[in-house]
């Protein structure tokens, strides 16, 4: 009997690497649409320094690194959840592309190039600008994956040879996921609740998929709050933010009268109906 379960066991793994495949394909194929460059609010040296003020990962000894490895257990425990598992897989895709894919239903409105530009730039560019302060950390500590500690597979095995050549800490996803939270969450409060709990989502998809450890996803969301601060002392931001929470109450038919008008001349200037 345990022989036929350990047996069963192991054709769900398997069924599962066969559904991640398929997914990591889809994704591969779609890539990143748009390849134009992006115009930071800040530049690396100017964010806040992740070493002066965040701590260390945890040590391979202690507590915190005990409290790591649980976690870690509890990711591969979430894997028998087939939806679940299959929103993590998605989740693995870097980029703006996968965060308008994922966030648009929770915030309320599609988001494109083409139909919200202007939520589309700031998102682009914010969450690039928040994404530059995980740079000198994931450098300086270059921290071992648990999947290459535990030399077991992730749920994106196209994804572990490049992931091994990149520090885990902090992670990278999971501050693009929770910096984006917190911007559209801004342009959108009345859905915060909602978005916020996919930003959450979106970085437990990390320990899901086996890429990342417990801490490196707390250490992500630390520096995405840090990061995202840091954005609203430039004037380039907060005035983008400004018609993108005005381009969202249009489009959702909030505005007021002066706000349509407003709205009117920025897109005859900017060249659109």
């Amino acid at each position: 009997e345990l022989q036929l379960l350990m047996m069963k066991k192991k054709e769900n793994m398997k069924k599962l690497m066969m559904l991640a495949a398929l997914l990591i394909a889809a994704v591969s194929a779609q890539a990143q649409s748009d390849k134009s460059p992006v115009d930071a609010y800040f530049t690396t040296s100017e964010m806040p320094d992740m070493l002066k003020w965040c701590p260390a990962p945890p040590d391979t000894i202690g507590a915190a690194f005990t409290y790591d490895i649980m976690r870690y257990m509890w990711g591969k425990t979430m894997r028998n959840d087939k939806e679940r598992a299959a929103i993590a897989i998605r989740d693995a895709e870097y980029g703006n592309d996968c965060i308008i894919r994922e966030f648009s239903e929770p915030f309320g409105l599609q988001i494109s190039k083409e139909e919200t530009p202007e939520i589309y730039k700031v998102l682009r560019e914010g969450t690039a600008t928040c994404d530059s302060i995980c740079t000198i950390p994931k450098r300086h500590y270059m921290r071992k994956r648990p999947f290459m500690r535990f030399h077991e597979h992730t749920l994106t095995p196209d994804h572990e040879e490049s992931l091994s050549k990149n520090g885990s800490y902090p992670s990278g996803h999971t501050l693009l996921g929770w910096s984006s939270a917190l911007l559209l969450s801004e342009i959108n409060p009345d859905r915060a609740d909602t978005i916020l709990a996919r930003g959450l989502m979106y970085g437990d998809s990390r320990l899901i998929v086996g890429a990342h450890w417990q801490s490196d996803v707390d250490a992500a969301r630390l520096a995405a709050a840090a990061a995202y601060a840091r954005l609203h002392t430039s004037e380039r931001f907060l005035e983008q933010m400004r018609w993108a929470r005005l381009e969202f109450r249009c489009m959702k038919g909030l505005a007021t009268a002066a706000e349509m008008k407003a709205w009117k001349k920025r897109t005859k200037t900017a060249g659109r109906k």
